[in-house]
């Protein structure tokens, strides 16, 4: 397929577009994004910048910026935020190690 510049440039099929298209369809639905939202968009835009295929994708990754209301910039400057603070994708919030009470630092003599 040649572009609007008469050059070849195929359009290619992302091996992640099925998962990445879920993802980004609950992104654009989102109206106050969750810290995980964030990372996910500034994850995908990085995934497809320069991506010669999924134009819609990367539209809609684009619109889910302005819907949000965020420059690239200003999603960069919060996910730093956002990974500094220990972020870590999968992790459960307050979730903490479930024992036994055990107190192993006490010790009697």
């Amino acid at each position: 397929m040649a572009s609007s510049d008469g050059s070849a440039s195929p359009s290619q099929a992302h091996p992640l577009y099925a998962t990445d298209r879920d993802l980004v369809d609950g992104l654009l639905a989102a109206r106050e994004p969750s810290d995980g939202q964030l990372v996910d968009l500034a994850r995908l835009l990085n995934r497809y910048d320069g991506f010669p295929g999924a134009e819609d994708l990367q539209d809609d990754l684009r619109k889910t910026l302005r819907l949000w209301g965020l420059s690239l910039e200003e999603l960069q400057r919060r996910t730093r935020a956002i990974w500094a603070q220990g972020y870590r994708p999968g992790a459960v919030v307050g979730a903490e190690a479930v024992g036994s009470g055990f107190d192993t630092s006490s010790t009697e003599g």
